[in-house]
């Protein structure tokens, strides 16, 4: 499975982003999806999840200013970002697998492992 983000970018402030991700395609084993970021150097920060359900989490600091959504006839995932923030700026990945749970913007294996077998190469977004 191949994942492509795109929709990065500048943006000011209290501006909007979406992000795509598109998947070569969904199986059972993309059945749980989500978004995490990483600044250069610094650990990686969950963002938000969305499972075969279409339940969805997030983190604490995007909760209330993101939605995480997917379109299955497409094969794409969504990040709908509002009231960006200087510290939203990162480089933004998708990720998929399967998974036992999700929680608070991240998922899990069983044997309580990040849930991320599939990741793509990242789209910047700069907020400032």
């Amino acid at each position: 499975v191949q994942l492509v983000e795109s929709g990065g970018g500048s943006v000011q402030p209290g501006g909007s982003l979406t992000l795509s991700c598109a998947a070569s395609k969904f199986t059972a084993s993309t059945g749980c999806m989500g978004w995490f970021r990483q600044l250069a150097g610094k650990e990686r920060e969950a963002v938000a999840t969305i499972d075969s359900d279409y339940t969805t989490s997030y983190a604490h600091s995007v909760k209330g200013r993101f939605t995480i959504s997917k379109d299955n006839a497409k094969n794409t995932l969504y990040l709908q970002m509002n009231s960006l923030k200087p510290e939203d700026t990162a480089m933004y990945y998708c990720a998929a697998d399967s998974c036992s749970y999700c929680t608070d913007g991240d998922c899990y294996t069983s044997g309580g492992a990040l849930a991320n077998k599939y990741r793509g190469q990242g789209t910047q977004v700069t907020v400032s």
